[in-house]
């Protein structure tokens, strides 16, 4: 398998994900705007968004280069990952597993994707607006959890997972800075089989990707259960990156 060379930015809509306007492009091959994202910076590669994203948050023309993602195309490549409701289902989660299958990247960087949210004022780029993240969801109920799954499957096709913002943040990626994108070491992937099989037993996938018409059949104690079990592989492959 030949090794990755992609530098793909996931650029989300939080209000420091302006600064991402001044930044040269040069580090990253693709960029991926999740939702209003595209309008942060006009070269961005893709934008991708869910079904009931509006039609008048949605650029009016294209430049050569650019598409959009739609459901239709990432739904299919999801559910390569085990679907939507082990990976999580909100678009930066999303964004990130259709990257992984179209792109394989050797780096994979979060910015604007924290879910950090203050209690007033803005929680957006743009204003105020509906925290996704936050709302009563069977699949988000440890975004850690979710992120840490993400990240080993990133490190499974020798990509790293990272985050370009400092300080608090749901994800558990390590920090960077565009410069050193490639500083972090590749996480181990030996944890991941025996949570793949507890996934496995489960059978808690819905191919359509509409997850919420069958809520009732997940039970939310199995998943609380498989989320630690991602969150402790992804923190025993961290120590082992460090010893």
């Amino acid at each position: 398998m030949a090794e990755p060379k992609n530098r793909v930015l996931i650029l989300g809509s939080a209000p420091a994900a302006m600064a991402a306007r001044e930044w040269s492009r040069t580090p990253f091959t693709h960029i991926v705007a999740i939702n209003n994202a595209w309008r942060i910076r006009p070269d961005w590669d893709f934008m991708i968004h869910p079904e009931d994203f509006p039609e008048d948050n949605r650029p009016d023309a294209l430049l050569q280069g650019q598409s959009i993602v739609e459901a239709r195309d990432y739904v299919p490549l999801q559910n390569r990952f085990g679907g939507f409701v082990y990976a999580g289902g909100t678009m930066a989660f999303t964004a990130g597993y259709w990257a992984l299958a179209a792109l394989k990247p050797a780096v994979l960087a979060y910015f604007g994707c924290d879910m950090i949210y203050p209690n007033s004022g803005q929680t957006h780029f743009y204003g105020t607006g509906a925290a996704d993240p936050l709302r009563a969801d069977v699949t988000l109920r440890s975004l850690e959890a979710k992120s840490a799954r993400l990240g080993l499957f990133g490190a499974a096709q020798g990509c790293r997972v990272v985050r370009l913002s400092q300080g608090d943040s749901r994800l558990v990626y390590p920090s960077v800075t565009p410069d050193t994108l490639m500083s972090s070491g590749l996480p181990s992937t030996k944890g991941m089989r025996s949570v793949l099989q507890v996934e496995a037993s489960l059978n808690y996938f819905v191919p359509s990707g509409r997850y919420w018409d069958h809520e009732d059949q997940f039970d939310a104690a199995r998943i609380d259960q498989l989320d630690r079990q991602w969150l402790q592989a992804y923190r025993l492959s961290a120590l082992e990156n460090v010893a």
